[in-house]
């Protein structure tokens, strides 16, 4: 039942989540959903719990805090693609299930075993979380996939572009943006490394 409410929702976003619809991508009448769940929420609970199953646990025992939490969050980010309508029903739910109890553990206990405070891991998690969740809004709303769609727009962009006025985001988009080999999806990464640079920076200085 989860799992056609999550494809559901991959067809026509969270709203699109109703007992009538989930019922008919099983082929049942809604009524018969009500044996198993209480009411709409518990759906809703139950397939943000799903999300978060599905995402890569870090371990709690690595030999470097980075390569466990860089690896949850390359995980959070091709699980919340697939998914991006999940984005604002995370935040909106209060019960939690194990799932999302054992992951929300699993990232803290790699931070406390690191040697973050309960204060800075708390910012960690605040930091990262962010991240992961603006730049996969961003790349739902934008998704240049590939350099070529990026070079299109951005040329677009330069041939409206008044470049005596505007001369530090022409150089942007000619010498940075239309160079060959540029990828833009590799920005997510370079921007994890700054944000885990800059954590360990503070967590050495503790």
């Amino acid at each position: 039942m989860l799992e056609a409410a999550i494809r559901v929702a991959d067809r026509g976003g969270v709203e699109a989540i109703t007992m009538r619809r989930v019922a008919q991508e099983l082929g049942v009448e809604a009524m018969s959903l009500y044996h198993h769940v209480p009411n709409k929420d518990a759906i809703l609970d139950g397939v943000v719990d799903m999300v978060f199953a599905a995402i890569k646990l870090p371990g709690v025992e690595c030999d470097d805090w980075r390569d466990a939490i860089r690896a949850r969050a390359s995980s959070a980010r091709a699980v919340l693609s697939q998914h991006s309508w999940a984005l604002g029903l995370i935040d909106s739910r209060r019960n939690p299930g194990m799932a999302t109890l054992r992951h929300h553990d699993a990232v803290l206990g790699v931070l406390r075993e690191a040697g973050f405070s309960l204060t800075m891991a708390a910012h960690a998690v605040s930091l990262l979380d962010s991240y992961i969740d603006g730049y996969v809004l961003q790349e739902a709303n934008l998704p240049l996939t590939t350099p070529a769609e990026v070079g299109d727009v951005a040329g677009g962009i330069l041939d409206h572009l008044p470049a005596d006025e505007l001369p530090y985001l022409t150089e942007m988009i000619v010498d940075h943006a239309l160079k060959p080999g540029y990828d833009y999806a590799s920005e997510f990464g370079y921007g994890l490394d700054l944000i885990l640079d800059a954590l360990e920076a503070r967590r050495s200085q503790s």
